[in-house]
């Protein structure tokens, strides 16, 4: 009797000291933390994913590179220039919502600003701000001059042509549109500001069609009337600066003088630095001349 009942026991005593182990790993007594290794594969995903919300989020809101395609900035700026071009001073714009984010400054008369060109949001032009928000602007004989001060030529702006247009000889596709304006000799013309009220009629319909259209309205005239959202209106408020842009090759720029102003929301930065410059017109496939026309004394130069 007495040997059956130590057989019946021993089982019941093992159950217990396995019961009571697994009672003690689970409340953390004996357990031995060891961290689970990462494949390569995953650390390499890891890093990729890492880098690429970094890259966003510093291309979205700190800094970002364009490239200069044309001549309509020389000599400032060349064709094959690199820039980085600085998106915080003005307030950058949230990416897919179009908030745009506090500024350090507001963009000023001298300013190199990139923007998105007016008639097209997905193209990205640069070009020299000659008049904020408020200010007039008339061109005599190629003179720029706001309310009545002249501002400059830039030290490495230029023309190409010998002779101004002159006086009262229209330009084809001139701003607005039906005005005696010339490249030369423009306005005078006076830049739309946040909070002014403007009187809307026939005469200068085609100077603020545009600036309605970049807020949100349609506009039209029928006879002498003009039209806001299809209703009679002859005065309106306007909801945002603009600025008159211009290039400093000023016979070779398609700028604000042919499409007009550029409203504050199209802003996307200041250009900062030239980190790269070389001839464009080299080919890729002529790797030592491409390489000999890196011009070396561009690379670093402050944009301004």
């Amino acid at each position: 009797m007495s040997t059956a009942k130590a057989k019946t026991k021993k089982p019941d005593a093992q159950r217990q000291r396995s019961a009571s182990k697994a009672s003690e790993i689970l409340n953390g007594q004996k357990a031995t933390s060891q961290p689970v290794k990462k494949s390569k594969s995953r650390e390499w995903i890891e890093a990729l994913i890492f880098a690429g919300i970094a890259a966003f989020i510093l291309r979205s809101f700190v800094i970002e590179a364009y490239r200069i395609p044309t001549g309509s900035m020389e000599d400032t700026l060349l064709a094959g220039d690199f820039l980085l071009v600085n998106k915080f001073i003005y307030g950058a714009v949230v990416p897919f919502i179009d908030y745009r984010l506090p500024g350090f400054k507001e963009v000023e008369q001298g300013d190199i600003v990139v923007f998105k060109y007016p008639r097209d949001k997905d193209v990205n032009y640069i070009k020299r701000c000659v008049a904020t928000a408020g200010k007039t602007i008339e061109i005599k004989d190629r003179k720029v001059f706001v309310d009545g001060a002249e501002f400059a030529l830039p030290p490495e702006g230029k023309f190409l042509s010998t002779q101004p247009m002159p006086a009262g000889q229209a330009e084809m596709n001139i701003f607005p549109l039906y005005s005696s304006f010339n490249k030369d000799n423009f306005g005078p013309l006076h830049i739309p500001k946040k909070g002014e009220k403007i009187t809307l009629t026939p005469e200068n319909f085609q100077t603020y069609k545009f600036v309605l259209e970049y807020e949100g309205h349609t506009a039209s005239i029928m006879g002498r009337q003009v039209y806001v959202d299809g209703k009679p209106t002859n005065e309106y408020e306007i909801k945002q600066d603009y600025y008159f842009m211009m290039g400093d090759n000023r016979d070779n720029s398609l700028d604000s003088r042919y499409w007009g102003f550029v409203p504050h929301s199209h802003i996307v930065g200041s250009a900062l630095i030239i980190y790269w410059s070389w001839d464009p017109d080299m080919s890729f496939f002529q790797l030592w001349d491409k390489l000999a026309s890196i011009r070396w004394t561009r690379i670093g130069r402050l944009v301004h």
